[in-house]
């Protein structure tokens, strides 16, 4: 019986279409040529464990088929499956996904300058003037000078501090057109838009400290949404965060940007469009920074227009979108822990109290403030994967081979929930970072080293500014009772799948002072 299935097999092989008989031997070959290749491959290196382990392939795609919304959600699940460091094809680039503190550390620092590079995708390439934005541009002289200019003129713990009254003049405005919406609705509670009102305070601010300039709301428009300015921005970001995540199929394929098959490139050279026009007139009413105006004058060469509009970019996108997101979903956790915002009331209360306003010198003191930060950091990092980086040199990760020009990925969203670290590592619960009790244990919501973002101070001191704030001066319900939905959505950032609606109503405590922001302007 067997020899007669075996030719009846046989004869069917033969009777087979001849295309289809090519195509399946060539797979054959193909399959057997790839095991060859990774056997000598880790024959030749019998110091590492060879690549690192992958999800199964299919042709051409290579581990397209597994990108989902929300990205990071997806490799956290693969993660749990192929373990803290794998590795992926996105087309033809390969990938390794990083999703352990240990193996994060390792890449940060023993090759922190190995992965100091960017790959730069056709979707960056478009929204980073051809790479050179701070962001995205290469790690070397032009780099470095960029950073220089952003973390000691723009973004130092000094020049912070000088933009506190500003910061604090913009929350006090925002504070006062919420107070003025609740006086007029229904029942003194008004129902807050939250990620509107918090992006135009993060671009009124910038607006104010970098350009220094002023958006054109007028106080009449108490109920209004947001500034002109915010709206046109607001759509700018809108139109081009969502096709720099990591998960944009466009990046990967090439077939479809000869093709635009969603229309991409439309869409993004039109919001690069719109936000050139922004910046330039911004730039054209004052040349903004004085020390890089001084500097334009000498080295005019060095600080080129697209040098100044690249730094202008980068901080008006990430400062208003990345500070924003985070208030939101830290408003979120707190409105489904309501004890959370009482005790948060209570700490300011006792170290503000009812008399004046929060300023930029109390949230360091504010303990509590700190913790629901920094929970709401490891929870959802405004950046989910960061930014992806490249490698320059092959090194080894977690025993891995990592061949030059390997994309890494480094899951922050996975190692901020890792079990093995963290209790509970999914609920939300501000107390795990008092009295030290979580020190030692690995948080990088803005990177690390070389690359790290250089708007770290201002985002937390921005973000606790406005949040503590809003739980000074007002009352916070859910609308109509019901939970808030916390789905998360995708992209480069962790925006809310829902954006955040609540019911604000002033405190009676707050009364006086309250009204005292009526009359200022």
């Amino acid at each position: 019986m067997a020899k007669i299935s075996c030719y009846e097999n046989a004869t069917r092989l033969g009777s087979m279409d001849p295309v289809a008989y090519i195509a399946i031997l060539s797979l054959v070959l193909l399959f057997l040529l790839h095991r060859l290749l990774g056997l000598a491959s880790r024959n030749g290196k019998n110091k590492s464990m060879g690549l690192p382990p992958s999800p199964p392939a299919i042709p051409f795609l290579g581990h397209l088929h597994l990108v989902k919304t929300p990205f990071h959600a997806a490799l956290a699940g693969l993660a749990a499956r192929h373990g803290p460091v794998f590795s992926m094809r996105m087309g033809s680039r390969r990938a390794v996904v990083v999703s352990s503190p240990d193996a994060a550390k390792e890449c940060f620092t023993e090759h922190d300058v190995a992965f100091a590079n960017r790959p730069l995708f056709p979707s960056q390439k478009l929204v980073s003037f051809g790479g050179n934005s701070l962001s995205m541009a290469s790690y070397g002289p032009y780099w470095r000078n960029l950073r220089r200019v952003a973390a000691v003129q723009l973004l130092s713990a000094h020049r912070v501090a000088c933009m506190s009254p500003v910061i604090s003049a913009e929350v006090r405005a925002m504070v006062r057109r919420m107070d003025r919406a609740a006086a007029a609705a229904p029942g003194g509670a008004a129902r807050v838009q939250m990620k509107r009102r918090l992006f135009e305070v993060s671009l009124s601010v910038l607006m104010e400290t970098i350009a220094r300039t002023k958006t054109s709301r007028t106080e009449a428009d108490a109920d209004a949404g947001m500034s002109p300015e915010a709206q046109v921005f607001k759509q700018i970001v809108d139109d081009i965060v969502p096709h720099l995540g990591t998960a944009n199929l466009w990046d990967y394929l090439p077939v479809l940007r000869w093709f635009d098959v969603f229309g991409v490139i439309n869409k993004l050279v039109a919001a690069v469009s719109r936000r050139d026009v922004f910046l330039r007139r911004l730039i054209d009413a004052e040349r903004r920074r004085e020390a890089a105006a001084a500097a334009t004058k000498s080295e005019p060469e060095v600080y080129t227009d697209t040098m100044i509009k690249s730094l202008c970019a980068n901080m008006f996108g990430a400062g208003t979108e990345t500070t924003s997101t985070t208030t939101e979903w830290a408003m979120a956790l707190l409105l489904n822990h309501p004890e959370k915002i009482q005790k948060a009331q209570a700490e300011i209360y006792a170290a503000v109290g009812t008399s004046s306003l929060i300023t930029p010198d109390d949230v360091p003191r504010l303990s509590y403030i700190q913790s629901i930060i920094t929970e709401t950091l490891r929870l959802y990092p405004a950046a989910p994967l960061l930014l992806p980086h490249e490698c320059s040199a092959d090194c080894t990760v977690g025993g891995y081979d990592v061949p030059r020009g390997t994309m890494l990925l480094v899951n922050v969203y996975a190692i901020h929930r890792d079990p093995a670290v963290w209790e509970d590592p999914s609920v939300f619960w501000p107390e795990r970072f008092e009295d030290g009790k979580a020190e030692g244990r690995l948080l990088m919501p803005f990177g690390m080293e070389r690359r790290k973002c250089p708007g770290e101070t201002f985002a937390l001191g921005t973000v606790g500014l406005v949040l503590g704030s809003l739980l000074q001066c007002f009352d916070w319900d859910r609308v109509d009772g019901a939970m808030v939905d916390m789905t998360e959505s995708g992209g480069l950032t962790i925006p809310m799948a829902v954006p955040l609606e609540a019911m604000c109503r002033p405190r009676a405590a707050m009364h006086d002072v309250l009204q005292e922001l009526w009359y200022m302007v």
